[in-house]
């Protein structure tokens, strides 16, 4: 997948393409639905499928203060989408001109003189531009003057409910992993490089794998039951815990994991992180002892929820 960094990166390839647009937190199966028809259109017509994103999400960039957590960053984006068959992914930077720009300038800037787009796809929810004033019916004229296709694809309903990454993140707040699969259709899971911690873990017989969570807010904090992918042919078990660690005085959430009688160096290795079920909430220990002994019983609840799950 060709990974297009801002407007200007266009490139003669990347045109004449059939595209949709949106933040696809989470690449769940209503993103997932919008998608297939994507890729139909496109390979109908011979035309790039194309995925345009914003980096910073709106959401975290108007709401800077207390953004809402991030269900993927770009890179797991990135590769959900090339593993679903995107041809190309457009990434914009979201920032106070584009935020500024309205509807129909960023319609004609960036679908029609940039991606000279040949069809559009969006989702029923669509809202785009300055105030959000962009919507289907203002789309719908531009194809008409300009000759693209536009189609809106409907919500994706599971057990009742629209499929939404706001649903998602919920569900993931209250440690409900198991009714996320079936939206996302997939475990839910994080990835990241494994980074030098403080090694505390080691000092009390349990090393972990310390990976940078690349998000402002995680959806997930607690102790969790969990297999590690991209050390082994299979995913390893492991327990992964999210939380500021404060027994140091810990300021930022970090994702630390220990996989069960592995004892090989894993620094710089590109690690995924699949949340299979929550064990608890984290504890205000306040030494190192103690906590010691908590880590030893969760180690024996995470084994016995992976030998069932």
């Amino acid at each position: 997948m060709d990974i297009i960094r801002g407007e200007h990166n266009i490139r003669s390839r990347h045109r004449r393409c059939v595209a949709t647009i949106g933040n696809f937190d989470g690449v769940h199966r209503g993103h997932q639905a919008v998608l297939a028809a994507l890729l139909d259109k496109a390979r109908a017509s011979g035309a790039p499928a194309t995925v345009v994103l914003f980096e910073p999400q709106p959401a975290e960039y108007f709401a800077r203060a207390a953004p809402p957590p991030r269900l993927t960053r770009l890179r797991e984006k990135a590769e959900l989408l090339a593993g679903l068959g995107i041809d190309q992914l457009l990434v914009l930077h979201f920032d106070q001109a584009l935020a500024s720009r309205p509807a129909d300038e960023f319609v004609r800037r960036c679908l029609i003189d940039g991606l000279a787009i040949r069809g559009l796809i969006v989702g029923d929810d669509f809202k785009f531009g300055s105030h959000r004033s962009g919507d289907f019916r203002l789309l719908q004229r531009f194809a008409e003057t300009h000759g693209f296709s536009i189609d809106r694809a409907e919500s994706f309903i599971e057990a009742g409910e629209r499929v939404s990454s706001t649903a998602i993140r919920g569900l993931l707040r209250e440690g409900r992993l198991a009714e996320v699969v079936p939206l996302l259709g997939r475990r839910y899971f994080m990835s990241g490089r494994v980074v030098h911690g403080q090694k505390k873990g080691r000092e009390m017989g349990f090393a972990t794998a310390n990976i940078d969570l690349h998000r402002l807010v995680s959806p997930l904090h607690g102790i969790f039951a969990a297999r590690v992918r991209g050390i082994d042919d299979t995913a390893l078990p492991a327990i992964a815990y999210i939380g500021s660690r404060p027994i140091v005085n810990g300021t930022r959430a970090v994702l630390e994991v220990h996989l069960f009688d592995f004892q090989r160096d894993l620094y710089g290795c590109y690690l995924d992180v699949d949340f299979v079920a929550k064990i608890r909430d984290d504890l205000p220990f306040t030494d190192f002892e103690a906590l010691g002994r908590q880590i030893a019983r969760d180690c024996d609840e995470a084994r016995r929820l992976l030998a069932v799950a």
